[in-house]
């Protein structure tokens, strides 16, 4: 079951500005597209982009929702890194180093989409903290 695919269905309001942030910005490829909807690939992902007549809410932090990739190799995630900062992307977070010399280190970023949908780029240095280090209780930062 390696050859799975990830699903992700989010709100937009309009195709073109879905396509310069998504196609032009971060180098997504188009697949089917209607006067309602547009199917990108994100490094080999299906994104579905769907026209709504409400704005997005706007979050106050990253929680509770995002998105995003994991990226195999650190030159990876410096190559989207340098291309979001090339294509001018609105950064809602900067790029950081968290949790040094932990289970759990990894650099990320956060970019923030036209309409308020917010993606997080990561790579691990372990890469069994993805989905192992289950000694490990915190995810993410602490909510107060």
């Amino acid at each position: 079951m390696t050859d799975m695919i990830f699903h992700l269905a989010f709100p937009i309001e309009n195709i073109p500005d879905t396509k310069k942030f998504y196609v032009d910005g971060l180098g997504c490829t188009v697949g089917r597209e209607a006067t309602n909807s547009i199917i990108l690939n994100l490094y080999g992902h299906q994104l579905v982009a769907h026209l709504t007549e409400k704005p997005v809410p706007i979050q106050t932090g990253i929680y509770p929702r995002h998105f995003g990739i994991v990226f195999p190799t650190v030159a990876d995630w410096q190559a989207l890194l340098d291309r979001a900062t090339a294509q001018q992307l609105k950064f809602y977070q900067p790029a950081k180093h968290r949790f040094t010399g932990e289970i759990t280190e990894h650099r990320t970023f956060f970019l923030v989409d036209p309409f308020a949908n917010l993606l997080e780029f990561k790579y691990y240095t372990h890469p069994e903290a993805i989905f192992g280090a289950t000694d490990v209780t915190q995810i993410g930062d602490s909510i107060g």
